[in-house]
């Protein structure tokens, strides 16, 4: 038996962050998250979301009644999960960094999209489960429209934030408020 561990939203500007976890052979599936909060000030310089992504994944493991000895684990390579690798080698546990595509990174992107459009009431049509520049730029655009009532959704930790996109985001949102 195969479970296969992805993530959404860790590199996105705005909202919390989800780890996905799907047991191969059964569909079972696993959604856990990464508040915002772990993105920003000290949680982010401390790196906290790397801590928090073990414990999340040793829990979504843990319902999906994950067996150490028997069964393999296919991890999303991305670097939230850097600490996992460590605590997967530390227990034993076989696994290989993958390309996770298909059923899982549809359903927690998905996942996240859910989380964006109804806990923090992002509404632009355009917005969709493919990540890159087309989904930063709508999400910076959210942000900018009402920035100092949204700017506490932003993953503030985020270097380029604090040196570029947060002065543009304040210039966007003062032109806004002119017209």
């Amino acid at each position: 038996m195969t479970i296969e561990i992805d993530d959404a939203g860790t590199g996105d500007l705005v909202g919390d962050a989800f780890i996905g976890l799907l047991r191969k052979e059964t569909g079972e599936l696993v959604f856990k998250a990464l508040p915002v909060e772990l993105f920003q000030g000290e949680n982010w310089q401390n790196k906290k979301p790397l801590e928090v992504t073990v414990d999340l994944v040793r829990e979504g493991l843990k319902e999906l009644n994950f067996h150490n000895h028997t069964e393999k684990v296919e991890l999303c390579r991305g670097n939230i999960f850097d600490k996992v690798r460590y605590y997967f080698i530390e227990e034993g546990i076989n696994y290989e960094d993958a390309i996770v595509e298909g059923k899982l990174q549809d359903a927690v992107e998905g996942k996240l999209i859910e989380h964006l459009r109804n806990d923090i009431g992002v509404r632009s049509r355009q917005l969709s489960t493919r990540s890159g520049a087309k989904r930063f730029f709508i999400l910076f655009n959210w942000v900018t429209y009402d920035f100092y009532k949204r700017e506490k959704y932003v993953k503030s930790g985020f270097k380029k934030w604090n040196t570029v996109w947060r002065d543009r985001a304040i210039e966007k949102y003062n032109k806004i408020k002119k017209s």
